[in-house]
C-alpha cells in the first residue's frame, strides 16, 4: 500500500484534496493531508516541511505531492525523510541558493503576474488574501464548475510573504525519483516554464494534463489514475 502525501499550495489548506483523497482510498492506498501554516507570518518553508513530517510519522512508501507553491515545501520533505517518489503539480520549483522573491523577479513565466491584481496589500503580518474573486476563478479554477469554485473561493485562507524571503537552504536536489504533472491550459504556473524546470532544474519526468491549474479539483479522477500510475512504477 502507497502512502499519498499531500501538500497544498499558496492560500489552500487540506480541504483541496477532498475530491481526489476518496479516490486513492478506493484503490487501497492511504492518504496523508494537512494544514501548512500559510497564515503564519513567521512560519518559513522549513515550518511547512515540519508540518508534513509530522503528519507522515514513520509511513513508509511515500508519494508526495506537491501543488503550486507546495513545490516549495517537497523538495525540504524529501531532504529529511526517505520517499518512494516526488511529484510537483503544477507547481513552483526553487532555485538553489535563492529566495523565491528573487525567483518572481528573475523568472517572469514561472508566475502569472496577473495575480496580484487581485490580492490585497500586505497586512500586519505580512500576509495576502484574494479580494477578486472572479480574477481567481479566471487563474486558478478556469476549468472547474462554478458551485467547485465558490466552495473553494469560500476557504481560500492569507499567505504570508515570509518564506519567500528565505534562501532555498539545500545545496542540491534530493536524489529520488520525480515526476513533473503540468496542466496545458495552467494559467498561474507557465506550462513552458514547468517543462523547462522539470528537464534542466529537476531530471523529472513528464506528464501533462489538460486543463488549468487545479487539477484535483477540476478532474480528480484523472489525477488519480496518474498518481496510481507512479506508485506503480518501480522504486
Amino acid at each position: 500500500m502507497t502512502t499519498f502525501a499531500l501538500v497544498h499550495g499558496a492560500w489552500h489548506g487540506a480541504w483541496c484534496w477532498e475530491s481526489l483523497t476518496p479516490l486513492l482510498r478506493r484503490a487501497g492506498h492511504d492518504v496523508v493531508v494537512m494544514d501548512l501554516p500559510c497564515d503564519d507570518g513567521e512560519a518559513g518553508f522549513d515550518t511547512y516541511a515540519e508540518v508534513v513530517c509530522d503528519a507522515l510519522g514513520d509511513r513508509e512508501d511515500v508519494v508526495l505531492v506537491g501543488h503550486s507553491l507546495g513545490g516549495l515545501t517537497v523538495p525540504l520533505v524529501a531532504a529529511r525523510r526517505p520517499l518512494r517518489h516526488l511529484v510537483y503539480l503544477c507547481a513552483a520549483v526553487p532555485d538553489i541558493g535563492r529566495t523565491f522573491a528573487e525567483q518572481l523577479a528573475d523568472e517572469p513565466d514561472m508566475f502569472n503576474a496577473a495575480c496580484y491584481a487581485g490580492l490585497s496589500e500586505l497586512d500586519a503580518q505580512g500576509r495576502r488574501k484574494w479580494v477578486d474573486h472572479d480574477l481567481a476563478r479566471r487563474l486558478l479554477y478556469a476549468d472547474c464548475d462554478r458551485a467547485v469554485t465558490d466552495a473553494a473561493l469560500a476557504r481560500l485562507r492569507p499567505q504570508a510573504r515570509f518564506p519567500y524571503t528565505v534562501p532555498f537552504p539545500l545545496s542540491a536536489f534530493p536524489s529520488v525519483p520525480t515526476t513533473s504533472v503540468i496542466c496545458s491550459e495552467d494559467r498561474a504556473i507557465g506550462p513552458d516554464w514547468s517543462r523547462s524546470v522539470a528537464r534542466e532544474r529537476l531530471h523529472a519526468d513528464i506528464a501533462e494534463l489538460p486543463g488549468s491549474h487545479s487539477p484535483f479539483l477540476s478532474r480528480p479522477g484523472a489525477l488519480a489514475e496518474l498518481l496510481i500510475g507512479v506508485s506503480a512504477e518501480p522504486a
